[in-house]
């Protein structure tokens, strides 16, 4: 009752007072409400120690303390009365002090507060709330930094959120015990939630981090975090081929790199992959020269002297041997009668002498005359033709020179070892072919432009196809392009489009529609060239490549487009990442050969991409010109496709019978030359032709011929078996390599034959695999024909040229080309045509989604399922269902 007592007298004191005090006149100070100079703020009482509030007004006449809504007591105040010496007025000012006590009594009800009420003659003034608060740190932190592992220039975020307190703590970082000053270093960053942001890993960031947090009461630390910024490692380029480990013969080359581009730092990945490769090489082994026999002594000369001569030529020098040691020509004194000493011949017998050397003369010039040009005639025949002995039987490309010494070294890389068995059986006796071959339709499952209401124009090709190349051939550039007509395709195109094949050789050109610039007529061809006739690719033995495709001219390189075309042809390889890297060469107008695709890099090209399939490979390109497919190996599992093709004679009318094995690169050109070669020597095929897996071991291959019946039939081969060198078959340079098997019956009677062909790579102690091949010998040429064989015109010009309905394909193109709602657009197209592995490449065109119709139009002419596109179409249109749905009711 105390208090209560002391508050209700201070009450009544104040109203008697107020009472008793006169009316201020106007003008005085007694007429003022106070004014608080000093206001108590908040405070924070820290650990035991009571804090101090304090007020200061005037004119006042008592000041008081008021705290959670009641008075402190009259004795608990300090108070100090003045007077303001500029005007006079009083000053008063009070202090109170506040325990921990007094707040931990309502410490969780409310927050402890106090103010001022401070009174004059006019009335009262309160001031502000002033909070008093218990300070406090907890000790643990809500979340503490983790340690991380970073590769270099990569980001990193530590978190962090500090105890709790009041006040909230503020929070700092060490780096090693040093303070962390984003304002010093801008790769750091402190968000607001307190977490530490590096914005790229240095080698310098790796150190220990911690937290700290702190306020009035007191510093906590976290538990240090470890940032360990490793650099995983990274090949160096290749040091130069090291020298043959031969002078002479074949040897071995290496190459090494180190994993040092960078070093791998703080348990940073080693570097993937070998860091030693090796190569097999052939140098040429120096052949000194060798005299020929001397020649006969000439006549007797006037001064009694006769001579005779020899040519270093048996051998001649080569390859760095030396030249022929000793004279070439030798001279002696004649013992005839003929010679005369200081008499010239009577001038008759000079002209008779003189006439019989002229009639040698022309003599010996009409038979070299005749000898040439029968050595001429009889060089257009193949070897094998010419001289089918089975010691000179081996392996050559058919129809072809032999290649040059100098280019016997030809790249090689590692391939794998495979074999394959041939078994060939049947009858000698001619009989006649079957009937016809089939023909591929060139029908659309969808009608072009639906009931004939549009009707679109376009030029036909020119009907003369002389005349066609011989426009072109007069230019440098195109002077090596005709290659016959059963390899050149050509037309006349407008903006409407179309497509050149080469048929039965997997060799196409797809000219979308609005490829060609509205306006321009173009006359396009395609054509095929034969690898002997392309000298530039020798070179590709020195750079370890290998050609994997054919090589491909269309043009002319100068013709404007507006998008790219594509160009699709057949490929050879056994593709993966890991084992080869394949690159697209294009041959500029000066004659070099240019990289200007690497496949799989993720760098995309801005004229040039590629679609690799499983035997093909379809070409986007903006520019015309000459195209080839090479690769190089990067292990010896990388593996390339060689298609193994079996060949006899349609009758045999003597005793000898040849076997002709050709080992082609797994494409349909390839097979279509070999296949009309033979049909001009009376050759068939025998059997189905089979795969083998030719890898970069860089060994040989081996034919060999086995259960030959010895009671009907007897090999001529002298050895016990052929071998291809490794070399030839992997550069892909000589692209009808093959060997010959002659075999003599004993009796005219005999007409079946069965034997059996093994073909097998050496490795290592010569293990191989072996794959039985049944032939039967009735086979003819129009019983099998290659896969996918095309027919119909090899120039296709405006829509008749495409699956897809001009009109359709134009309505899917606005349909799906914006983007869709849910992704209802060209990309979810792509995904259902799986091809999703080329947005990139679509979405840099104006029109990613002609680009995918052009490339299902290259892939699927003239087999394709249209149905099937459909149906991608529409499930797009499932997710909305707004968008054009393609069907055949539609249609």
């Amino acid at each position: 009752w105390g208090p209560i007592f002391n508050s209700l007298l201070f009450v009544l004191s104040g109203a008697q007072q107020s009472a008793t005090v006169p009316i201020p006149l106007p003008g005085t100070s007694s007429d003022l409400l106070p004014h608080f100079l000093l206001e108590p703020e908040d405070v924070y009482i820290v650990k035991n120690k009571p804090v101090t509030l304090a007020c200061k007004a005037t004119p006042a006449t008592q000041i008081y303390f008021k705290c959670n809504g009641e008075w402190v007591h009259q004795g608990d105040h300090i108070t100090q009365r003045s007077t303001d010496k500029s005007t006079g007025l009083l000053l008063m000012e009070v202090r109170i002090d506040i325990s921990r006590q007094q707040v931990e009594k309502i410490f969780g009800l409310e927050e402890y507060w106090c103010q001022c009420v401070a009174w004059s003659s006019s009335g009262t003034t309160k001031s502000q709330k002033a909070y008093v608060r218990i300070a406090y740190l907890r000790k643990n932190f809500e979340q503490e930094p983790i340690a991380k592992e970073v590769s270099i220039e990569q980001g990193v975020v530590l978190s962090c959120r500090p105890p709790e307190g009041i006040p909230p703590a503020e929070v700092e970082w060490l780096r090693n015990e040093e303070l962390v000053d984003p304002a010093q270093d801008p790769n750091f960053y402190i968000t607001l939630e307190h977490s530490l942001v590096v914005k790229q890993a240095r080698l310098a960031d790796t150190a220990n981090y911690t937290c700290v947090a702190k306020n009035i009461v007191a510093r906590r630390r976290s538990t240090p975090a470890a940032i360990t910024v490793y650099v995983n490692g990274g090949w160096s380029t290749w040091t130069d081929w090291s020298a043959c480990s031969t002078s002479c013969g074949r040897g071995w080359q290496k190459r090494s790199r180190s994993c040092t581009n960078p070093t791998p730092l703080n348990g940073g990945a080693f570097c993937e992959g070998q860091n030693v490769q090796k190569s097999a090489c052939t140098t040429l082994c120096p052949v000194p020269g060798s005299w020929s026999a001397w020649s006969v002594w000439s006549v007797c000369s006037a001064d009694c002297t006769h001579w005779r001569s020899r040519e270093c030529s048996e051998p001649a020098p080569r390859n760095g041997g030396d030249e022929c040691q000793g004279p070439e020509l030798e001279t002696r004194n004649c013992t005839s009668e003929l010679c005369t000493h200081g008499e010239s011949l009577p001038l008759p017998d000079v002209a008779l002498y003189v006439g019989l050397i002229a009639v040698a003369v022309c003599l010996v010039l009409l038979l070299l005359v005749v000898t040439l040009v029968y050595c001429r005639k009889k060089e257009g025949l193949d070897a094998d033709v010419a001289d089918s002995s089975i010691l000179t039987a081996g392996f050559q490309p058919v129809g072809i020179k032999p290649s040059k010494a100098d280019n016997s070294h030809l790249l090689t890389i590692q391939p794998d070892l495979s074999t394959t068995t041939m078994t060939y059986q049947g009858s000698l006796c001619p009989r006649q072919d079957g009937p016809g071959k089939f023909q591929l339709s060139n029908g659309h499952l969808l009608s072009p432009l639906g009931s004939g209401r549009h009707t679109l124009h376009h030029s036909s090709p020119s009907s003369d196809p002389m005349d066609f190349v011989s426009r072109f051939s007069t230019q440098s550039y195109f002077r090596s392009l005709p290659r016959g007509g059963a390899n050149m395709a050509y037309g006349t195109f407008n903006f409407l489009g179309g497509r050149l094949m080469i048929p039965n050789t997997g060799v196409s050109l797809l000219i979308p529609p609005d490829a060609i610039p509205r306006g321009k007529i173009y006359e396009i061809y395609l054509t095929l060239h034969k690898q002997e006739d392309v000298r530039y690719l020798c070179r590709l033995a020195v750079h370890c490549l290998t050609l994997l495709s054919p090589i491909v001219s269309c043009g002319p390189p100068g013709v404007l487009l507006t998008q790219p075309v594509i160009l699709a042809m057949d490929h050879c390889v056994e593709p993966s990442q890991d084992t080869w890297s394949l690159h697209l060469k294009k041959q500029s107008c000066e004659g070099t050969w240019e990289d200007v695709l690497q496949l799989g890099d993720p760098a995309p090209s801005e004229l040039y991409h590629c679609q690799l399939e499983a035997q093909a490979c379809f070409i986007f390109t903006e520019q015309l010109g000459r195209f080839a497919l090479v690769g190089e190996s990067l292990s010896m599992a990388a593996s390339k496709r060689l298609k193994l093709v079996l060949f006899a004679p349609t009758t045999c009318t003597g005793l000898e019978y040849d076997v002709r094995v050709y080992c082609l690169s797994d494409n349909r050109d390839a097979l279509k030359e070999v296949i009309q070669l033979e049909k001009q020597m009376g050759g068939q095929l025998i059997g189905m032709p089979r795969v083998l897996h030719f890898k970069d071991s860089y060994h040989n291959l081996r034919l060999s011929i086995h259960d030959v019946p010895s009671s009907l039939w007897k090999s001529k081969l002298l050895v016990s078996y052929q071998e291809i060198p490794f070399y030839h078959l992997w550069s892909g340079l000589q692209p009808y390599l093959h060997c010959t098997f002659t075999l003599e019956r004993l009796s005219t009677s005999t007409c079946q034959l069965a034997c059996k062909i093994w073909i097998w790579q050496v490795e290592g102690d010569g293990q191989s695999l072996n794959l039985d091949f049944n032939i039967a010998k009735d086979a003819r040429f129009s019983d099998w024909l290659p896969p996918d064989s095309e027919a119909g015109s090899p120039a296709l010009v405006g829509p008749s040229a495409f699956k897809i309905p001009f009109l359709i394909r134009q309505k899917i193109i606005s349909s799906l080309d914006a983007p869709g709602l849910r992704g209802a657009d060209w990309r979810a197209l792509a995904q259902n045509l799986h091809l999703e592995s080329h947005l990139s490449f679509f979405a840099s065109k104006p029109s990613p989604t002609a680009m995918i119709l052009n490339l299902w139009e290259a892939c699927h002419f003239p087999n394709g399922n249209l149905n099937q596109l459909a149906a991608a179409v529409a499930e797009v249109g499932k997710q909305d269902s707004s968008l054009f749905l393609v069907s055949e009711a539609e249609c």
